[in-house]
Formats: C-alpha cells, sequence, structure tokens
C-alpha cells in the first residue's frame, strides 16, 4: 500500500482532501492531507515573507520529520510548483508523484508567468488594496476559469469553498522555481486530468507535449478543476489506481 501526502491548491487547506483522503485509508493506503504555511488553520504562520520555498520546505519538512518512505506526492492546481520543488529533493523517499489538474513545474518560472500581463497587473491590484501587500484574496469562484472549472460543484460544496478559503500568500507567485527541480528516474509519474486539462493536453500545447509520452501515465475525470471536492471517491480510485 502506497503513502499518500496530498497537497491542496491556492487558497485550500488539507480540510479540501478530507473525503479523498477517507477512501484512500479505506483502499488500506496511508492517506497524510497537508495544509501550507499561510493557509486554512496554518493562516497565522503566514506573512509578507512567505514565499514558494516556504511552501518547499513545508512538504520536505513534513515528509522528513515523519520519517515517511515510499511517497506518493500528489498536488493539486498551484500545489504543482513546491511539489515538483519537493519532488526533487526527496530523494530516495519519493516513490511516485501525481499532478492532479496540474502539471510539473518549469524551473526558473514563477506563477505569474503563466498569466498575461493584464491579469497579472489586476491581482497586484487587489493585493494591495485587499490583501496588505502580500496576500491574495479568493476570488469569485466564477471568475477563476471556464465554467466547466465548476463541474460537480453544487451550491453546498461551492458556499463551502467560500467560506473556508484563505487569502493565498503572494510570495509564492512572485518566486521562481530553483534547482533541484527534477526527480529520481526511477520515480513513478502521473497526471489525473480533468476537464479543461484534458483539452490543453490532447491540442498538442508545446509546453505540454512531452507529458502525453512515457515515462508519464495518465489518467482522465470527468469532472471540474477541484476533483476532491466534486468527485472525491473518484480520485481516489484514480490514485488507488495508479498506485497499484
Amino acid at each position: 500500500m502506497a503513502t499518500f501526502v496530498l497537497v491542496p491548491g491556492a487558497w485550500l487547506g488539507a480540510w479540501a482532501w478530507q473525503d479523498t483522503a477517507r477512501v484512500l485509508r479505506e483502499h488500506g493506503h496511508t492517506a497524510l492531507p497537508l495544509t501550507l504555511t499561510g493557509l486554512a488553520e496554518r493562516a497565522a504562520e503566514g506573512g509578507p515573507d512567505t514565499d514558494l520555498d516556504t511552501h518547499i520546505a513545508d512538504i520536505t519538512g513534513f515528509v522528513e520529520e515523519n520519517d515517511l518512505t515510499g511517497v506518493t506526492l500528489v498536488a493539486h492546481s498551484y500545489g504543482a510548483a513546491p511539489v515538483t520543488g519537493a519532488a526533487g529533493r526527496l530523494g530516495e523517499r519519493l516513490e511516485r508523484v501525481v499532478y492532479v489538474d496540474s502539471a510539473p513545474f518549469p524551473e526558473g518560472m514563477r506563477m505569474l508567468d503563466l498569466m498575461p500581463p493584464e491579469a497579472v497587473e489586476e491581482l497586484e491590484r487587489q493585493v494591495a488594496a485587499d490583501g496588505d501587500g502580500w496576500r491574495i484574496p479568493m476570488p469569485p469562484l466564477e471568475v477563476l476559469g471556464r465554467p466547466e472549472d465548476l463541474d460537480g460543484l453544487d451550491d453546498e460544496l461551492l458556499g463551502e469553498m467560500r467560506e473556508r478559503a484563505t487569502a493565498h500568500p503572494f510570495g509564492t507567485h512572485t518566486q521562481a522555481l530553483t534547482g533541484p527541480a527534477e526527480p529520481g528516474p526511477d520515480v513513478d509519474r502521473v497526471l489525473v486530468a480533468c476537464h479543461e486539462f484534458q483539452g490543453l493536453l490532447d491540442s498538442g500545447t508545446p509546453m505540454l507535449a512531452h507529458l502525453n509520452s512515457a515515462p508519464w501515465r495518465r489518467f482522465d475525470l470527468p469532472t471540474g478543476h477541484w476533483p476532491m471536492l466534486s468527485t472525491p471517491g473518484a480520485l481516489a480510485d484514480v490514485l488507488h489506481k495508479a498506485a497499484s
């Protein structure tokens, strides 16, 4: 059985993984959801100096302090950036890396580099006006992506996301990922793609083209961008299959 360390995306905490973790445990796995510095129950630990290195250290420190081995490291969305950094640092402790509706983060890139200039300017304005100069407020869900990204989220789940979301440390978006950012050659590499990401992979987007061939393995889920909330059992089943 596998040891899963589950890393959430922006604005979320370990709470977002609770149902997926429960089903993974029913399959016999160890499932350990992680909250990153400055978010959810760790909100008070964040500050203007919280950056991408902080979140990488959160992950590596959690694995090492708990003396975990045979780790399957799972990243959702923004979590791909610190998970990529951690995957390059965990050495023989890491057995598998799984990107859920996300992809390995290129070394030398910032989260802001994935956004058009006008979106960066708007984000900087929001951080200055509503985030005390260092936090990204949770935007309305309908502006985070296309409508299909919200597939599977009913009013109750959307309400829970709005209520429990935490402003996200902006330094994690302004700092570029530095190496090492590549896991060992024997580490299993897995993608779990939801609606929009499936289209990006199938369209031959140059930045993602290498993910359509070995050593990458791909599993598709017919749901929106937050499968740990919209289809937690199906996501757990896919993770179980990937680890089996």
